[in-house]
């Protein structure tokens, strides 16, 4: 989960810049730049988390910030921002989301 966030913040990195050097787009790229860089950081902090409880909300938190991160990714792609070469970034989204998913599961069940 840890080497996925990474891998997924330096794609929207890379989307990032490609967004503001190519297009001038500088609203939804700066939107997309936080929640997707944000979901790896969450999870990280996770891993050092005081409690469970304090696990579960960085793992909450960075599930939000994936689902907002796809969200961003489903505009550009329908103002026609995003083309086929970005729908590795969509589906690593995609991924997280299921992973944070089974993760909150499996630790809100052990709680």
């Amino acid at each position: 989960l840890c080497s996925l966030s990474i891998e997924m913040s330096v794609n929207i990195v890379s989307y990032y810049k490609w967004l503001t050097r190519e297009h001038n787009e500088y609203v939804m790229s700066k939107q997309i730049l936080r929640s997707g860089t944000s979901i790896g950081a969450n999870i990280h902090e996770a891993c050092y988390a005081i409690s469970k409880a304090d696990f579960i909300s960085k793992m909450q938190i960075a599930l939000k910030e994936a689902s907002e991160t796809e969200y961003w990714l489903i505009v550009l792609q329908r103002t026609g921002y995003f083309d086929e070469c970005f729908h590795p970034v969509k589906a690593l989204c995609l991924s997280l989301k299921k992973m944070l998913t089974a993760t909150l599961n499996t630790a809100k069940r052990n709680n």
